[in-house]
Order: structure tokens, then C-alpha cells, then sequence
């Protein structure tokens, strides 16, 4: 296990991060350019060598209630590619058509005029994106899906 040091050794080099001090010792690191609400990628890193990352936008992670991976136990390889993978999910462009996060469980709906959105399941929400800027949000597919024909979009094929 990495100690608190060598975490924040890796996770400050990440030039993309902010650091902001919080009660009891711990440090968030927020990425202030993302393109989603969501800006925190390192939550409540703690002297004793606990913490979270981000990864609600990531297949293959266990994550905990809010998108959050305990990085308690993680090498620096893995603490550095899945800090890298959160800034990626939340980078500008990430949403946008041919991204890198296509299929990651995302739908393209499409209008008679041509224009786009994309309906994404995270954290047990349905969005709809209209480019990076989140539209509306549901609790339900079929809610989503039925505002999409309301606003005159089908299912792109």
C-alpha cells in the first residue's frame, strides 16, 4: 500500500488538479476544466492512506455509492491510470459524438432537423446531453425516453 506521501506524490502530478485542503487532514483534488458538474476526481485522500477517486463514467471499477473508488490498497500504476481515466471521463469532448467514451452505455438520439443528444445512465440517474451540457435528468429509462419522442427524437441506429 502507498502511503499518504506517495499518493499525493502521484495525484499532484497531475498537473490538471487542484488541490483544496478539508477538515481532519484530508485533501480533494478537483478538475476544474470538466465538462460535466462533476469536478471532484480525488475525494477525501486521508493521512492514514485511504481515499476515493472518481470513476462513475469508468466500466470495470467497483464503485461505491456517488461513482467513488476506495484507492486504499492501489499500486501507483494503478492509482495513476485510474486517475487519468477520471479526468479523461470528465475532459471536454468526452460526451461528444465518436468519443472515447462511446459505448460505455450511452444512446444517440437524433431529431428531424439533425440535431443530437445522448442519453447516459450514471449514478443511477438517465441524462441527456446535448453536446457536454447536461439537458435534463431521470429516474427512469422509460421517463427518458419518452421526454426524447416528446422532443420529437428517435433512436439513432
Amino acid at each position: 500500500m502507498l502511503t499518504f506521501e506517495q499518493k499525493l506524490a502521484v495525484i499532484e502530478s497531475f498537473s490538471e488538479l487542484q488541490r483544496k485542503d478539508v477538515s481532519l487532514g484530508r485533501v480533494n483534488f478537483h478538475y476544474e476544466e470538466s465538462a460535466l458538474d462533476k469536478k471532484t476526481v480525488v475525494y477525501h485522500l486521508h493521512p492514514n492512506g485511504n481515499g476515493f477517486v472518481y470513476a462513475g463514467n469508468l466500466e470495470g471499477y467497483a464503485t461505491y455509492p456517488k461513482g467513488m473508488v476506495n484507492i486504499r490498497d492501489y499500486t501507483e500504476e494503478e492509482l495513476r491510470a485510474l486517475i487519468q481515466a477520471s479526468i479523461d471521463s470528465l475532459a471536454p469532448g468526452a460526451y461528444a459524438e465518436g468519443s472515447a467514451l462511446r459505448g460505455l452505455g450511452e444512446k444517440i438520439w437524433i431529431n428531424q432537423d439533425k440535431e443530437t443528444l445522448v442519453l447516459i445512465h450514471e449514478h443511477d440517474l438517465w441524462n441527456v446531453y446535448a453536446m457536454s451540457n447536461l439537458e435534463m435528468a431521470f429516474e427512469t429509462y422509460e421517463e427518458a425516453v419518452e421526454y426524447l419522442h416528446e422532443e420529437g427524437f428517435i433512436q439513432s441506429k
